[in-house]
C-alpha cells in the first residue's frame, strides 16, 4: 500500500543529467516527466492514497518523503499505524489498518485529499467503516458513507474485460494543516486465484514517517508454512492457541521509529523485515502461477492467421519473433495494471487479438500463441526485487515486471511486450543482468517436468542488442541585451532512450512543451522552452531525437568585468566512489556520451578559452575541447566533452585512481569562458576558472 501522490513540484537538480552514466531511475523519471507535463503548475489534482494488496504488507496512506525524520519536514506523520491480519487455512484473509495521521502542511493536506484503494472485486472486498477529521481548532467530523465511491480503476475504465479491478475512493473535504485524519480499512479475501496458498511480506517504517506501529499478525497451523523474522524487529510478543489442524499462532509487533536502528537498518538489508509464505519452494510457485497464466489447448485459428500474416514475408526464426513483437508490443494496448491484479489469469489468445488491449500477462497469452503457430517456444519469466534467490522464502510478492525470453534462435532473446515503446530486444536496465522466475508451463501443460524445476532461475542479459550511444547538441546566441537563446537537439540509443519514448509516448503532445521543460531542467538548462519536436516514439528502429527552443532573458550582466559563463553542455554525473571499502564501482552498460556547444557573441565579443582536458582508464576515456572562430566582430565559441565507459564496473583495487579520473572530469566541467567586451582587448592566455553567477539557459 504504498502511497502514489506526486506534488507538482518538480524541480530535479543538474546531478540528474540525462548524460549521466546509468540514467535516471527509469520509473521515477518516467513518472516525473510525464506527471509533471500533465500538471497545470500549482492546481495540480490531489495525489492518491494507497492501494491496497492483501497479500503484502505496506502502511496505509503511507506517503512517499524521501527528507529526514525530522517531524517539521514531513507533510503528514503517521502517528499510529495499526494493522491486523488473519489468514485462514484455505487461503481466505482478513485484514483491518486503523490510522492517525497528523497533517503539518498543505502538502500534507493534498497527499491526504482523497484516499484511494485499489481491490479486484473478483475475490476482494474493501470496507471504509471510518473516516474522522479532529480539528486543531476544536470538534470532529465523519466523513458519511456517501463519500466513498468504487469504480474501475482509471486503466481499465474504457476495457469491459477488466472491470474487476476497482478503486474504492474517500474525498477528504475540511482538511487542515495542524488537523488529524483518522481512518479504518477492512479487507477480505475469499477464494484468491492462488488458494490455498498466502503470503505476506512486511517491512516496517525507517523514515520517520510512522511514529508508531502496532502489527499483529495471525496465522493457522499448516504444515507448508514458512516464516522469516529479521533478526533486527523480532516479534514483541508470541502466541499460539489450539492444536493440531485448528492451532494457531499470532505474532505482535509495537514498532517505534527511532532514528539511530532506522539508520542501521537502511544499512544492512534491502530485505523485508518479515516474510510469511505458505509457498514451498521456488519450483512450487512456478507452477502453481503457471497454471493461471498457462493459454490452454491449441492455437486458435484466427491468432494462427494473424501470425501466419505477420510472418509471410520472414525468413528466419530471429524476424519472425521481431514482426510478432513489434505486433504485440505496439498494436496491441497495454493495460497499465500491477503485475498479478487480476491474480494473474489471462485471457484467451483470441479474445485479446479482438480487443486489442492487454495486461502484461494477456500480452504473453497472445505473444505465446503466436509464437507457438510460427514454431518459436517462449518462456515467461517474473522480475523484480530478488537478488539472492536461494536465501529468500518463496512469495509472488517481490515480482512487478513480466520478461519473456525466446531461446531458438541464434542467442537468447529477452523482451517487455508492456512497454510499447521498448526497442526489439530490450528490456529495463533494472532488471538487466539480475535473476528472473521462470514460469512452469511444461508442468501446467501436463508434460513431464523439464530442467527448469531443478533450476527455475535464468539470469537476464546484462547487455543490450545494439550499441548504447548519447548525443546532445546546442547552438546558442548571445545578445547585447543579455538575452540567450538555443537549440538543444538530444540523440539517444540506450536507457535514456528508453526514458525518454515513455514520456514523449504517455504525455499528449500539446504537453510536450513541460515534458521539454524537465529535461532542460534535469540537464541544467533553465529558460522558457518555446519550441518542441520529438521523433515518433513507436520508430524503434531508430536513435530516438528530442529538439527543442530555450530562451533567458537577463542571462548574462554586461555591467560585470569579467563576464564569465560555464559550457553550455550537461554535466557528465559519473557515480560517486563507494562509501563502504572494498566495494567495486559499477559503471553499467558500455555507453559513449558526446556532447557539442556553439555559442554566437556579441559583435565586438571575444572570450578567453578554457584548456581542454584528456584522460584514458582501461574503463573509461575523457577529453574535451574549447575552441574560437570567426572574425570581423562575429565570433563563435564552442566546446565539447566526450566520455566513453568501455567496462561495466571498477574493481574494488582501483578506488583511488577512479577517483583521480572523476576529479578530472570534474575539474574540467567547472572551467568557464571569460567573455571580454569591444575594445577591453583579447588576453593572450587562457583562463581557468569555475563559472560564476550566470547560469546556464
Amino acid at each position: 500500500m504504498m502511497f502514489t501522490g506526486l506534488a507538482c513540484e518538480t524541480t530535479l537538480p543538474a546531478r540528474s543529467s540525462l548524460l549521466l552514466r546509468r540514467g535516471i531511475s527509469a520509473i521515477l523519471s518516467v513518472s516525473a516527466m510525464i506527471f509533471a507535463a500533465q500538471c497545470s503548475g500549482a492546481q495540480e489534482a490531489a495525489p492518491q492514497a494507497p492501494s491496497v494488496q492483501p497479500s503484502k504488507s505496506a502502511p496505509t496512506g503511507r506517503p512517499v518523503v524521501t527528507d529526514t525524520p525530522a517531524e517539521a519536514k514531513i507533510p503528514a506523520q503517521l502517528e499510529l499505524l495499526e494493522t491486523h491480519y488473519r489468514f485462514e487455512a484455505d487461503g481466505s484473509s482478513h485484514k483491518e489498518v486503523h490510522t492517525i495521521v497528523k497533517i503539518n502542511s498543505e502538502l500534507g493536506v493534498r497527499q491526504f485529499a482523497q484516499l484511494n484503494f485499489d481491490y479486484n472485486r473478483g475475490y476482494e472486498s474493501v470496507e471504509i467503516p471510518l473516516v474522522r477529521i479532529t480539528h486543531s481548532s476544536g470538534g470532529t467530523a465523519d466523513v458519511l458513507p456517501s463519500a466513498v465511491t468504487d469504480k474501475a480503476d482509471p486503466a481499465v475504465a474504457a476495457t469491459a474485460a477488466y472491470q474487476d479491478v476497482r478503486v474504492k475512493s474517500v474525498r477528504i473535504l475540511g482538511l487542515e494543516p495542524s488537523d488529524t485524519l483518522e481512518y479504518r480499512v477492512i479487507t477480505k479475501v475469499n477464494k484468491a486465484p492462488l488458494a490455498p496458498n498466502f503470503w505476506l511480506e512486511h517491512s516496517f517504517d525507517h523514515t520517520g514517517v510512522v511514529k508508531r506501529e502496532l502489527l499483529e499478525i495471525d496465522i493457522p497451523a499448516v504444515e507448508q508454512m514458512q516464516t522469516r523474522i529479521a533478526s533486527s524487529t523480532p516479534a514483541d510478543a508470541t502466541e499460539k492457541t489450539g492444536a493440531g489442524a485448528t492451532g494457531r499462532t499470532i505474532y505482535r509487533w509495537n514498532h517505534a521509529f527511532r532514528a539511530e536502528a532506522a539508520k542501521d537498518s537502511a544499512l544492512s538489508s534491502v530485505e523485508p523485515d518479515l516474510v510469511f509464505t505458505t509457498f514451498v519452494s521456488w519450483p512450487y510457485l512456478s507452477e502453481q502461477i503457471a497454471g493461471l497464466m498457462t493459454p490452454q489447448g491449441g492455437v486458435d485459428a484466427q491468432v494462427a492467421a494473424k501470425a501466419g500474416e505477420l510472418t509471410r514475408a520472414t525468413k528466419t526464426d530471429e524476424e519472425k519473433l521481431e514482426a510478432i513483437y513489434e505486433f504485440v508490443s505496439q498494436k496491441i494496448a497495454t493495460v497499465d495494471l500491477p503485475l498479478g491484479a487480476t491474480g494473474y489469469r489471462t485471457r484467451a489468445p483470441a479474445e485479446i487479438l479482438t480487443s486489442g488491449v492487454a495486461t502484461a500477462e494477456d500480452k504473453f497469452a497472445l505473444f505465446a500463441a503466436m509464437a507457438r503457430a510460427s514454431e518459436i517456444s517462449v518462456r515467461a519469466l517474473l522480475a523484480g526485487a530478488v537478488t539472492q534467490p536461494a536465501v529468500r522464502l518463496a512469495s509472488p510478492a517481490p515480482f512487478g515486471r513480466l520478461l519473456i525470453c525466446a531461446e531458438k534462435v541464434k542467442q537468447s532473446l529477452w523482451f517487455d511486450p508492456s512497454i510499447e515503446v521498448a526497442p526489439y530486444g530490450m528490456i529495463p536496465a533494472e532488471f538487466r543482468g539480475k535473476p528472473a522466475l521462470q514460469i512452469d508451463f511444461w508442468s501446467a501443460l501436463g508434460a513431464p517436468r523439464a530442467d527448469l524445476m531443478v533450476n527455475p532461475w535464468r539470469t537476464a542479459p546484462d547487455g543490450l542488442p545494439f550499441q548504447a550511444a548519447q548525443s546532445v547538441n546546442v547552438e546558442a546566441s548571445l545578445g547585447a541585451d543579455g538575452k540567450l537563446t538555443a537549440k538543444v537537439k538530444y540523440r539517444m540509443r540506450g536507457d535514456n532512450e528508453l526514458l525518454l519514448r515513455l514520456a514523449f509516448h504517455q504525455s499528449p503532445r500539446d504537453k510536450w512543451k513541460n515534458v521539454a521543460q524537465i529535461l532542460s531542467l534535469s540537464d541544467g538548462f533553465r529558460g522558457q522552452i518555446t519550441a518542441v519536436d520529438a521523433s515518433d516514439p513507436m520508430a524503434t528502429h531508430d536513435p530516438f531525437t528530442v529538439e527543442y527552443e530555450i530562451s533567458q532573458a537577463n542571462f548574462v550582466d554586461w555591467s560585470k568585468k569579467p563576464v564569465k559563463i560555464p559550457a553550455l553542455l550537461p554535466v557528465f554525473a559519473l557515480p560517486d566512489p563507494p562509501s563502504v571499502a572494498g566495494a567495486p564501482i559499477e559503471l553499467g552498460t558500455p555507453l559513449e556520451v558526446e556532447a557539442r556547444a556553439t555559442l554566437k557573441l556579441p559583435a565586438g565579443f571575444t572570450a578567453q578559452l578554457p584548456t581542454g582536458t584528456s584522460v584514458s582508464r582501461d574503463y573509461a576515456t575523457f577529453a574535451s575541447k574549447y575552441e574560437e572562430s570567426g572574425a570581423g566582430g562575429a565570433v563563435t565559441l564552442s566546446a565539447s566533452r566526450r566520455i566513453h565507459f568501455l567496462a561495466r564496473e571498477v574493481v574494488a583495487g582501483r578506488v583511488f585512481d577512479y577517483a583521480a579520473f572523476l576529479r578530472a572530469v570534474q575539474n574540467d566541467e567547472a572551467q568557464s569562458f571569460a567573455i571580454v567586451g569591444p575594445g577591453a582587448g583579447k588576453a593572450a592566455t587562457t583562463e581557468r576558472a569555475a563559472p560564476a553567477a550566470p547560469s546556464k539557459p
